[in-house]
Order: structure tokens, then sequence, then C-alpha cells
């Protein structure tokens, strides 16, 4: 791999994991246009770890709480009354659907998932999906507001993209405002429970660097990744607060209908 080729790779990654549009698609899509070999699950799975260090930064006041709660809860019994412990414990709960799927699952994810017309499908389905969440009104639920089923749908929404083309952002927020959260929670919770799952795919990827994965290309990749992904972030988290993800929707079905020309033109 190239460093034109990583920096291409790093700045689709960043831009496109938090924003409903699908990562993985992206990654295995835009290869494939450029003539380039697909980089693979693993290279996707890594240089995540890019983008959820933007996430760090940017909800690290969230996360501090929660880290801080969780230090205390295991010592006290009365700091398992803070919010900031029962959000914790929302999050690992959300996260364990993703996490026993993508194991059970890792052979179809790295192999015929990744196929191009899978991804046009996902894309598809997930528009629709995207397009009935944000089609309802705004619900008055806010994060402190949610309940151990509420992150369980929300977390078997999240293991649904491990499918490329789904999105976990479009999920999880989708997920979340068919069950009457606001829209501003609802991104922020997709936000703070991509944490868990990407740490655990990134982690799971780097069994391969050194490998199958270039060192050098690879952690270009991840920097790239990081900036642009802190950009989408705060650009997401505007457009969320305004109501306007209908744009999102219009450019999946386009970039559906673009690969299913492309295909038919060989």
């Amino acid at each position: 791999m190239r460093i034109l080729e990583a920096v291409v790779l790093g700045l689709t990654q960043g831009l496109t994991e938090f924003l409903p549009i699908s990562s993985s698609a992206h990654l295995r899509i835009v290869p494939e246009a450029l003539g380039w070999d697909d980089p693979g699950a693993s290279f996707t799975a890594v240089v995540q770890l890019g983008t959820i260090a933007a996430v760090l930064v940017a909800f690290r006041e969230d996360l501090l709480a929660i880290a801080g709660a969780a230090w205390r809860g295991t010592r006290s019994r009365e700091a398992r009354a803070e919010p900031a412990w029962a959000l914790g414990c929302l999050l690992v709960l959300g996260t364990i659907p993703i996490a026993v799927i993508g194991l059970a699952a890792a052979d179809e994810i790295e192999g015929p998932l990744r196929a191009i017309g899978v991804i046009v499908g996902a894309l598809l389905v997930g528009s629709a999906w995207l397009w009935v969440a944000i089609r309802r009104r705004a619900g008055p639920r806010r994060v402190e507001m949610l309940t151990v089923r509420d992150a369980g749908l929300i977390g078997l929404a999240q293991a649904a993209a491990l499918v490329p083309g789904i999105s976990r952002s479009g999920a999880t927020i989708g997920a979340a405002l068919m069950l009457d959260v606001q829209p501003a929670a609802a991104a922020r919770f997709s936000f703070l429970l991509s944490v868990p799952a990407i740490v655990l795919a990134g982690l799971f990827g780097l069994r391969d660097l050194g490998d199958d994965l270039p060192l050098g290309a690879t952690a270009m990749a991840t920097v790239v990744a990081f900036v642009s992904g802190y950009a989408s972030i705060r650009w997401l988290l505007r457009l969320v607060a305004k109501g306007r993800l209908g744009g999102f929707v219009v450019y999946r079905v386009a970039l559906a209908l673009v690969i299913v020309a492309a295909l038919a033109l060989g």
C-alpha cells in the first residue's frame, strides 16, 4: 500500500465513520473505483482506532465521568446510583451483541459480506431504516432515561452494521429515534456506544499488523482518520441538532444506483 492510498483511505474512514453512510462500505467501494486492492476488514478495523481517538477527544467529559463512576462504583454502593454509572452499564450492555456476533461471524464479515452486491443491498436497506426514523416526530427522552431494553435494542442495531453498507451510526441513531430519544441524545449515545465496539474491532484487527497489514501505511491512515473523524463528528452533531439527516438518505440511494450502473457497464 502506497502512502497516497493510505491517506485517501484514512480520509475516507474518518469522514464516513460517524456519518450515516457506512465507512466500511466506502473503504470497499473507493479502492474498487480507483483500481486498488481491497484493504480488507482488518485494515478497516485498525484504522477505526484513529476515529475512536476522535470520539475520545470530542466526548472526553462524558467518558471521564463514566470512567470515574466505574472506579468509584467498584468501591462504593452509593456511587452506583450516579447517572454516569448507569450510562456506563448501558454502554457495556449495548456492546454485547456486536461483540458476540462479530466473533461468531468473523469469516463472513471478512469475506462474503464485503461483496459489492451485498453492499448495494445494505445501502438501500439502511437508507429505508434511516428515512423512517427521521420522519418520526422528535421524542422527549434523554440519554439518562434509556433503559436496559433500549440499550439492548440499540446494540442489536449496531450489530447489524457489521454488514458493510448498513452504517453503525445510521443504525444506532435510527434505533434511538425510533425509541423516542431526542435527536441530540440519540447522536450522543451512538457516539459513546461506538467506543467499546470500535476498540474491540481494532484490537481484533491488530493481529494482522505487520503480516497482512503494512505498518507505516496503516499508521498514516490512522492519523488521517483521527483528524477527519473529529471534523465529521462536529459536523454531524450540528446537522442532527437541526434535523437535517435527509440528505444522507439521498446520498446513500444515489451511491447504490451509481454502483449498480457501474456494474451493469462492466
